[in-house]
Formats: structure tokens, C-alpha cells, sequence
């Protein structure tokens, strides 16, 4: 008798019901830590920003807002990694309205995903940008 007809794959519609399931549940990991409006991103523009372990528990924790290469390491980071209270206190409304056309490259589908749909303006950003 073959393996295969000892251990028959799965069903592809209970894989792909699970995997639908738990791409659903990353996104609303996402969407509940979404600020009310971008208005409420008031984080710092220049300075030297320290990120807690939290966020930036696998690599860097100081970012230099001046250098464009960090500052982008910071926002990516942060819209991966931060919570709820984070996102208010680490991005700042003018710099990601101002980074989104790149920085919307750099982050996951299901970040990009969730944030364009949950503002606008950042789509439009984006679309005025190209």
C-alpha cells in the first residue's frame, strides 16, 4: 500500500478554512491597536528615539530621526511591533503621511492591509505620491 493512501492529505477546504481563519485573526491583532484617527500620532519628528524591548526585541532600540534609513526602521518596527498606547507616543501623523509611499513597501501585506483601509489618506498619500 503507498503512503499516500495511508495518510491521505487534508481536505483543502479545512485547510484553507484555517488558513482564512487565522489570517483573520492577524488582522484584528493589527486593527485593534489602530489609533482612533492618524490625528493622535504625535510622536517625536527629530531627536533620538529608544524604542522598549517590547517593540524592538530582536534588534535595534536607538533610532536617530535624522537619518531616513533609521527613522523608517523605527516606523516599520512600530507599526509591526507596537501596541495600542505605542503608536500615539512613537509615530507622528506628518512623517508617516510623509513615509507612507515607501514605507508602505517595506511593512506586510496585513499591516499595509489594515492601515490603508482603516485611513484613507494614506492610500490617497500614496496615489498622489507616484
Amino acid at each position: 500500500m503507498s503512503s499516500s493512501a495511508q495518510h491521505p492529505a487534508p481536505a483543502q477546504s479545512g485547510r484553507s478554512g484555517a488558513v482564512a481563519e487565522d489570517l483573520a485573526l492577524y488582522r484584528e491583532k493589527f486593527r485593534r491597536r489602530l489609533p482612533e484617527s492618524l490625528d493622535e500620532l504625535h510622536g517625536p519628528a527629530q531627536g533620538v528615539v529608544e524604542l522598549p524591548l517590547h517593540m524592538a526585541w530582536s534588534g535595534m532600540t536607538s533610532y536617530d530621526m535624522s537619518k531616513p534609513r533609521q527613522r523608517m526602521g523605527l516606523y516599520r518596527t512600530v507599526l509591526h511591533e507596537g501596541l495600542r498606547d505605542d503608536l500615539p507616543r512613537y509615530l507622528n501623523q506628518d512623517l508617516l503621511l510623509q513615509m507612507w509611499p515607501v514605507l508602505r513597501s517595506l511593512v506586510g501585506r496585513t499591516v499595509r492591509t489594515v492601515w490603508e483601509d482603516a485611513f484613507p489618506q494614506l492610500a490617497s498619500h500614496t496615489r498622489a505620491a507616484a
